[in-house]
């Protein structure tokens, strides 16, 4: 759970460290809706780029920022609807865009999310202590730029087969990087790796997103409202929100789903996963190339006792999805099928995962038989910005993508999308993923048979949560007046 305990000491060493920093901390409600922030604090963004290392940009840690790379401020949320043209559903699937994030992926939130209810009640100490980030991609780069602007050393754990841009982008933030064998779906040997640093007599915080419940927290608070809010606006009298779909990746991101249930409470969550490691679908294992989702475990905070589905994506739909979005001849083959220029021009902001996402998406579309009153809603984590090698790499295995790879991709991978590899979830099915988490968190990772239990019979567990972010706020205030920095404003 989330633990508010206060250690005064390392608060007010943090407290100093903020001062000479000048770093003053958004709150949750203020991420959640910028309209809360300082109107001096947003005439200070006008000069910071939406990358650099500068405080400011803790208050761009929200999917309501103007997508500028340099001086923006705010501009609703950001997001994309996909027409019948493209999908060949008659369902409204509207995607919110994670590009417009400092580090360009919504999980810099995630890092924030899991960093600052340490940092307001002195549990992790800035002068002091290293932050360890363990991650398969987006989520190190997150936390390891949330400890640049802090100013505390960092250590970004990951493994050595992701793109070449999460690396080369690390280099000049993290102050450590520690490659793990294997790829995406080899979680285990990132928390072995944890373990060995436990064990190293270092003085440091691991900040693993897969037990951190302010990774769930973040997102129910903010992603879940990002996405009310994209509904609010778009939604009309005859439509229905059918699903949320989302990577189970660390749990985080689908936690929107158990803040849209509750205003929506026939939307139905929907878990996606690679073919290649069908974790919840069949208790499976492998590797895949869906980037940055994570597998061969249930994360400690995914509520899986609310997800309705589970829908597995062969990793070559996304793989050959991204060549079709990005390539010239791809291009102009979605203008001959009527998808029009001005989103053709913008399909550079979904990356990998987002394609599995879309994909999924489509295929629920169609296992429901879902027409034009229709909604489904889901997340674009990062851009094509994180896998420009992957492009070149395509190349190099396959060829150019001509025109008539992008016809077959068209028809094979979008359009011929079929209801295979879909599992409805009956409630015993969603206690056996939950049983999962046992072996694990358990028997692995040092969590007790009474909470598990306590996450399955007792939905209070849950609520609970929900319920710190009040507190969590209120703390930042505390943390904020001392430092005395929004008077000197």
């Amino acid at each position: 759970m989330i633990d508010l305990t206060i250690f005064s000491k390392a608060l007010n060493r943090t407290v100093e460290r903020a001062k000479e920093k000048n770093i003053i901390i958004p709150t949750l409600k203020q991420q959640r809706d910028p309209l809360l922030i300082p109107e001096k604090i947003i005439q200070k963004l006008k000069k910071v780029g939406l990358w650099d290392i500068d405080s400011m940009n803790l208050f761009r840690i929200s999917w309501k920022n103007e997508p500028k790379e340099f001086g923006g401020g705010y501009n609703g949320v950001n997001y994309i609807e996909f027409p019948q043209e493209l999908t060949g559903v008659k369902a409204r699937i509207i995607a919110l865009v994670g590009k417009y994030f400092p580090t360009g992926s919504h999980k810099v939130g995630a890092a924030f999310g899991c960093l600052v209810p340490r940092l307001v009640t002195g549990q992790f100490d800035p002068t002091k202590q290293k932050a360890v980030w363990p991650s398969t991609g987006n989520y190190c780069r997150g936390g390891a730029y949330d400890s640049s602007i802090l100013s505390c050393e960092s250590i970004a754990i990951l493994p050595k087969e992701m793109s070449q841009e999460r690396f080369q982008w690390l280099e000049s933030v993290a102050g450590e990087i520690i490659t793990t064998p294997g790829s995406e779906s080899n979680v285990k040997e990132i928390f072995d790796k944890c373990w060995e640093l436990r064990k190293s007599g270092q003085d440091l915080v691991i900040f693993n997103q897969f037990d951190e419940f302010g990774n769930y927290l973040w997102h129910h608070e903010i992603t879940g409202p990002a996405i009310y809010d994209v509904l609010k606006k778009e939604m009309k009298k005859e439509n229905r929100l059918r699903s949320l779909v989302s990577a189970t990746g660390s749990g985080g991101t689908i936690a929107s789903g158990d803040f849209l249930k509750a205003k929506f409470p026939e939307c139905k969550i929907v878990a996606s996963e690679a073919l290649q490691c069908p974790t919840l679908l069949y208790n499976g294992f492998g590797a895949h190339r869906i980037e940055g989702i994570g597998d061969k475990h249930v994360p400690w905070i995914h509520n899986a006792k609310n997800t309705d589905f589970v829908v597995a994506i062969d990793d070559n739909v996304p793989m050959n999805m991204i060549r079709l979005f990005n390539e010239p001849c791809g291009k102009m083959l979605l203008k001959d099928k009527g998808v029009k220029e001005d989103l053709i021009n913008k399909l550079d902001l979904i990356g990998i995962s987002g394609a599995s996402n879309l994909a999924s998406a489509i295929k629920l579309a169609k296992y429901y038989e879902m027409d034009e009153n229709d909604i489904i809603v889901t997340i674009l984590t990062d851009s094509m910005e994180m896998y420009e090698s992957r492009l070149k790499e395509l190349t190099r295995d396959h060829g150019v993508f001509s025109e008539k790879d992008s016809e077959a991709v068209y028809s094979r991978y979008i359009q011929g999308l079929t209801i295979d590899n879909i599992k409805e979830l009956s409630y015993y099915e969603k206690k056996s993923i939950h049983n999962l988490k046992y072996y694990t968190w358990v028997e692995q990772q040092g969590k007790t048979y009474e909470e598990i239990q306590e996450q399955w019979y007792n939905d209070s567990y849950w609520t609970d949560v929900i319920d710190k972010a009040d507190e969590i706020d209120s703390l930042i205030d505390d943390f904020n007046k001392k430092t005395g920095l929004i008077e000197k404003l």
